[in-house]
């Protein structure tokens, strides 16, 4: 597999993903549509995006859902139907959390810090590298302020970390079991991945809401 994915098919497949998380597919809410039904509790959004943490781990922790989501999801890369599924479950969760916090889903400096997030804990060094700290303000006049330049070095590390991570071994091995006898195994790998990109996604676009919780 290594040999089949590059950076640019991530790219690709995290673009396609994008797509379909925030317009929606047959059988499952979009991010918007999600962030909304959570945004009616009337809690905190930092609350809100906890309790959608927690869901989403559970969800995304059953391999029926998983595999599932492989049937639907047929990206036009050669991307493994694990690898695409979970993609997609994260890359919703995290815009999900982007739009209670305010975002505009449809900006594309928005979308390159949803998939720094992505990364779970190397986002924290990629988005140093381009003067964003996460767990400080992260404001929209500050993301206005991201230029095309920067986005494109953020994807690139993405992409680079991406490619790195798909890349290893025990990736390979679970993309290929999870539809078939694997499913616990990999389902407990991806909900740890998932509740920590889920952190960090919380922490990047809604911690003023941590600050006063």
């Amino acid at each position: 597999m290594g040999k089949e994915l590059t950076e640019s098919k991530i790219m690709q497949a995290l673009d396609w993903s994008y797509d379909k998380a925030i317009n929606g597919v047959p059988g499952f809410d979009s991010a918007i549509e999600m962030a909304e039904d959570y945004m009616k509790s009337g809690d905190s959004p930092y609350n809100q995006a906890n309790s959608l943490i927690r869901w989403q781990n559970t969800k995304a922790g059953t391999s029926g859902f998983v595999s599932g989501l492989g049937g639907i999801l047929t990206m036009p890369v050669a991307i493994p139907a694990n690898i695409s599924s979970v993609m997609y479950v994260q890359i919703r969760m995290i815009a999900a959390i982007a739009y209670m916090g305010g975002h505009d889903l449809y900006d594309d400096r928005v979308k390159s810090l949803v998939y720094a997030c992505l990364t779970g804990n190397a986002a924290k060094d990629i988005l140093k590298d381009i003067g964003v700290v996460v767990g400080s303000k992260l404001t929209t006049s500050a993301i206005k302020g991201i230029s095309g330049k920067t986005l494109t070095a953020i994807n690139q590390k993405v992409g680079f970390r991406l490619l790195t991570k798909f890349g290893e071994k025990g990736v390979i091995n679970l993309g290929k079991a999870v539809p078939l006898v694997g499913g616990f195994i990999g389902a407990t790998f991806d909900t740890v991945a998932t509740n920590t990109i889920g952190n960090i996604a919380r922490d990047t676009f809604l911690v003023e809401e941590k600050l006063i919780a």
